[in-house]
């Protein structure tokens, strides 16, 4: 991980609480009575490694997951208790499904896992679904897919799955892989929905799902975040396209564009990403808060390092610890 911008968080671990449990991007806490404690780094990763530490990061993700969380409670039940810090979330201990579920409404992509390096190479059968001939990079398909992918319990890399191999080895059960998916492509449409309504379009995000004590399917971790998704500006879609160059992101999409740029990230070393760079998508993130959620982004105060404010905050919320 490269040395960025100051007073950026990139280890949330507290000796003080117990079960500490870390992710690429997630340090997290199991606590008792069946809850968890999640806190949102500034670590970015993408191609399986951690790149380097992005200011304001772990906030964004937390605030906008938080936005999303609230617009969609109707649809399926998620995990949220309270926010005790706006880095950090306490969140019912589900049990996780060994399903990530990605829903997919463009023909896009950069990574191994995702679908247009797939239509690229002349696959044509694609996570279960056909594909006919003749569309560009970036176009919209005919209509929301999902893509699933394996999780993966050692942490290992994401595998694509299809529908029929999740059934036929019950990886979950009929049932729940039917109800995950109605709910996966309901939120994805709530999602498409609002994002329009700001001037973005939602052209992908991963879902991850899990059961609560009653065995309810409840989503977990984020939604509709510009680390689990991809936004582009909507106005200036057509345009772009038409003249052959990207859209306009406002997601990681940004970085692993950067880096596939310098290297093959799969088996080349990637290189120290710029000071600059790394302010351009922290800027981006913050845009996308503001941009999706209507509100404008808060930094918090920026003489207190955030471990230290995140530390205080938990020092009040779970004094029995400190």
């Amino acid at each position: 991980m490269t040395e960025q911008t100051h007073n950026c968080l990139t280890d949330a671990e507290f000796p003080e609480l117990p079960n500490f449990v870390r992710g690429k991007v997630r340090d997290a806490y199991i606590l008792p009575n069946r809850q968890r404690l999640l806190i949102s780094t500034d670590r970015q990763s993408a191609f399986d490694q951690i790149l380097t530490a992005v200011p304001h990061k772990g906030q964004v993700l937390t605030q906008v997951a938080r936005y999303w969380f609230d617009a969609t409670a109707d649809i399926c039940p998620n995990q949220v208790i309270s926010y005790p810090d706006p880095n950090v979330v306490l969140v019912k201990d589900l049990q996780m499904l060994p399903v990530e579920v990605v829903v997919r409404g463009y023909l896009t992509g950069s990574t191994n896992t995702s679908i247009w390096p797939m239509y690229e190479r002349g696959e044509r059968e694609i996570y279960g679904h056909t594909f006919a001939d003749g569309y560009a990079k970036n176009a919209k398909l005919p209509q929301n897919i999902i893509t699933p992918t394996t999780k993966p319990a050692d942490g290992g890399h994401d595998a694509p799955i299809t529908e029929a191999e999740i059934i036929a080895t019950q990886l979950v059960t009929t049932a729940q892989w039917e109800d995950i998916s109605k709910k996966a492509l309901a939120l994805f449409a709530r999602g498409q929905e609002i994002a329009a309504e700001k001037g973005l379009i939602l052209v992908d995000t991963k879902y991850e799902f899990g059961v609560d004590e009653n065995g309810v399917v409840t989503i977990a971790d984020e939604i509709h975040t510009p680390d689990s998704s991809r936004y582009w500006i909507k106005d200036t879609y057509q345009a772009r396209i038409d003249a052959g160059l990207e859209p306009e992101s406002l997601d990681k999409e940004f970085l692993r564009l950067w880096v596939a740029g310098q290297c093959d990230p799969y088996n080349e070393p990637i290189p120290e990403i710029p000071a600059d760079t790394v302010k351009v998508f922290s800027d981006k993130y913050i845009a996308l808060f503001e941009k999706a959620t209507g509100l404008t982004f808060e930094k918090t105060d920026a003489s207190v390092p955030v471990r230290d404010r995140i530390r205080a905050a938990l020092a009040t919320e779970f004094p029995e610890y400190f």
